[in-house]
């Protein structure tokens, strides 16, 4: 009987770790900023709108695999701005006004 001996794959190291949940955060910061982005729209376009930029732009920088949702959140984020804008300069306050 002949015995063999096996050898075990070495214990990960931090920075495979490390890497991992850094692209996983940056793939929830790509999530986070396109609600974020989507809910801007409708409500608190002030605070959502930027809030969605920065988001997307971080997640963007640290290599997400979401880049299309990243990029998506970067655009509704702008868009969340315009409108904003829109109100602004339409009815010079920050409301929207539905049928009135």
């Amino acid at each position: 009987m002949e015995l063999t001996t096996r050898t075990t794959a070495p214990a990960r190291t931090g920075t495979t770790t490390r890497t991992r949940t850094g692209t996983r955060d940056a793939d929830g910061m790509a999530v986070a900023a396109f609600v974020l982005g989507l809910l801007g729209l409708l409500v608190l376009n002030i605070v959502l709108g930027p809030t969605a930029i920065v988001l997307a732009a971080l997640a963007l920088r640290r290599g997400t695999a979401r880049r299309g949702r990243a990029l998506l959140a970067l655009a509704l984020g702008v868009a969340d701005l315009v409108v904003l804008a829109t109100l602004v300069t339409s009815s010079g306050a920050v409301i929207w006004n539905i049928g009135g």
